[in-house]
């Protein structure tokens, strides 16, 4: 009886870790994915003015990217965010980041984001489901979000993103 167990134990093992060997170890779920992004006000760089999810609320594809002046990856994507506010309207949240470092950071590398809010405090970034930097999401015409990217966007990347926009 004892081996039998064991063996009904192994067997199950073995297939489960095998079964698990075939799945995309990059590919990582979101729970808001096709759905409504989620609500947010944020300060931005200039103290005047809000940066809030209703910025998000236009008839055409938005990426929203969560950076810091402090996250080595977001420094590697940053040119091909560039190139992508060439096309499309990329927003940034800043997440608990300075101020003059950021300012310094955008001078330094350029700014291609339409508008720049401050997560000073985390919350919106938990809210979106964001654990590290840099990640972005990107939203159609009708603000359901259609895909997340986690990890810096390299240049192989930005095939697939340009006919996974044109794909909506």
């Amino acid at each position: 009886m004892k081996y039998i167990l064991l063996t009904i134990f192994l067997l199950s093992s073995s297939y489960l870790f095998f079964k698990g060997l075939q799945n995309d170890p990059t590919y990582i779920p979101s729970n808001l994915i096709y759905k409504e992004a989620p609500h947010f006000n944020l300060e931005t760089m200039d103290n005047n003015k809000l940066f809030s999810s209703k910025d998000l609320e236009s008839n055409e594809i938005k990426i929203l990217n969560f950076f810091a002046s402090w996250c080595p990856p977001c420094k590697i994507e940053h040119p091909q965010l560039t190139k992508l506010s060439e096309k499309y309207k990329v927003y940034g949240i800043a997440k608990k980041d300075e101020k003059k470092k950021l300012i310094k950071w955008l001078d330094d590398l350029g700014n291609p984001f339409q508008n720049i809010g401050l997560d000073n405090d985390g919350m919106t970034s938990i809210n979106w489901g964001v654990y590290g930097l840099p990640e972005t999401f990107f939203i159609n015409k009708e603000g359901m979000i259609i895909y997340k990217h986690i990890g810096p966007i390299m240049k192989k990347d930005l095939e697939y993103i340009h006919k996974l926009i044109n794909d909506f």
